[in-house]
């Protein structure tokens, strides 16, 4: 009877670390209905570099499941990193529509406005349309090529990645240009502390899309990161960057959101 006891407790305890873990994980939004086209070419080598810094998006892990977002949607790079799954409005059109189909996709790039062009033709990522330019192989998956854009339903998901997240150290003396990649969850970065192993903890700015600044020289110090997540979580990330690091190098770390 004690060890059924101690059994039933193990399990309401594994219970409430898991109530408590997801709790604080990002859930997924409501549907909402928007339109999308496709770049890149088909194996969306014309979608590398782009408005969020992240580089090379083979290498970085982000692959052909990407999209450029519109101004209503982009937030001045704020939304870099979050994830969307999209599907197809088949009811709206069936004819360039994959029936059942869905993809989920992370922003890695904005979609300039052509105010040239009218909203409803050609100018489709104008304010304050909500618009995802696809990487092409994305588009595929869930509309016709030949219709050049689709009606999509879509909504803001958890980001699902692997291993750690990840930070890229470029610039100069007293000028550290961070690129932190592979954010799961949330995906998106509202802020960033940085500290040296000689220095306290001092907020970094953005200086575009994922690329976090810091203007303090840190050179010969191991290099430390607290990163709080658009939804409010907070993790800290030790002495990722031992003392010897170099600009130009890429660390992982084992701790994701």
């Amino acid at each position: 009877m004690e060890k059924k006891n101690v059994i039933s407790s193990l399990v309401l305890i594994f219970g409430l670390c898991n109530l408590i873990t997801n709790a604080n994980a990002l859930t997924a939004s409501g549907w909402t209905k928007a339109h999308a086209t496709f770049y890149g070419g088909s194996d969306a080598s014309g979608t590398m570099g782009g408005a969020c810094g992240y580089g090379n998006l083979y290498t970085a892990g982000y692959g052909t499941r990407t999209a450029a977002l519109s101004t209503a949607l982009f937030n001045d790079g704020a939304s870099c990193g979050q994830c969307f799954k999209i599907i197809c409005d088949f009811k709206a059109s069936p004819q360039w529509c994959r029936k059942g189909f869905s993809v989920t996709i992370t922003a890695t790039n904005f979609c300039p406005p052509n105010n040239a062009l009218p909203n409803d033709n050609g100018g489709w990522c104008n304010p304050p349309r909500q618009h995802f330019d696809m990487a092409q192989p994305a588009y595929e998956k869930i509309g016709i090529y030949q219709a050049g854009i689709v009606p999509i339903i879509y909504q803001r998901v958890p980001c699902v990645k692997r291993g750690g997240v990840r930070f890229t150290i470029n610039g100069r003396d007293y000028f550290e240009l961070v690129t932190i990649t592979n954010v799961g969850n949330a995906g998106s970065i509202r802020s960033v502390q940085i500290k040296g192993s000689k220095t306290g903890w001092m907020p970094c700015s953005r200086n575009w899309g994922a690329n976090w600044q810091s203007n303090s020289f840190l050179n010969g110090q191991s290099l430390s990161f607290m990163i709080t997540t658009s939804d409010g979580i907070t993790k800290t990330f030790l002495d990722i960057a031992p003392s010897n690091w170099a600009f130009g190098q890429t660390f992982s770390s084992s701790v994701q959101f």
